[in-house]
């Protein structure tokens, strides 16, 4: 395991217990839901009648992205039968289409739950070779990298669209 911290690092307490928790993006009291919403097609690069995929707002690691469901439902749990059906097919053509890029190690398929109330999931790259970077601790890595430009965003989101298509 390889952490992007020097030694030594410092253990927190935890936070106190928040119960109930707050509202998420698109729960009744929360703010509005991102995937629902106009401004999430800023960022959309593919989609077909179930599935959207995005390009992130920013990141260090080119090729990452989100898909998201067309209908509005929070988990697996909930997640309708026949956007079951589809959902193993689209992951496999997303990470065919992160692969594509190149100079890939891994695609990581991550899901929280926390920000939203609208299911999605994320494709991370790991850079080929980057093996302090394996495993659960490629999001922390993430959080150190230099970000990735503009531009190099959009064109990593315009082959993997190629690629979807």
């Amino acid at each position: 395991m390889t952490l992007p911290y020097a030694e030594p690092l410092t253990l927190v307490d935890p936070a106190a217990l928040v119960v109930p928790e707050p509202p998420r993006r698109g729960e009744p009291g929360g703010a509005p839901c991102f995937p629902c919403s106009d401004s999430s097609d800023s960022n959309l690069i593919w989609s077909d009648d179930t599935w959207t995929l995005h390009n992130p707002g920013q990141t260090g690691l080119v090729g990452s992205v989100w898909l998201a469901s067309r209908a509005h439902f929070d988990s697996f749990a909930d997640m309708p039968a026949e956007v079951a059906t589809t959902f193993a097919g689209v992951c496999g053509r997303v990470e065919r289409a992160v692969l594509a890029l190149g100079d890939v190690g891994r695609v990581h398929l991550y899901r929280w739950g926390d920000g939203g109330a609208h299911f999605h999931v994320w494709f991370v790259p790991r850079p080929l070779g980057r093996l302090d970077m394996s495993g659960h601790l490629l999001m922390t890595w993430e959080d150190v990298l230099p970000a990735a430009t503009d531009q190099q965003i959009a064109e990593a989101g315009r082959r993997i669209a190629a690629a979807m298509a």
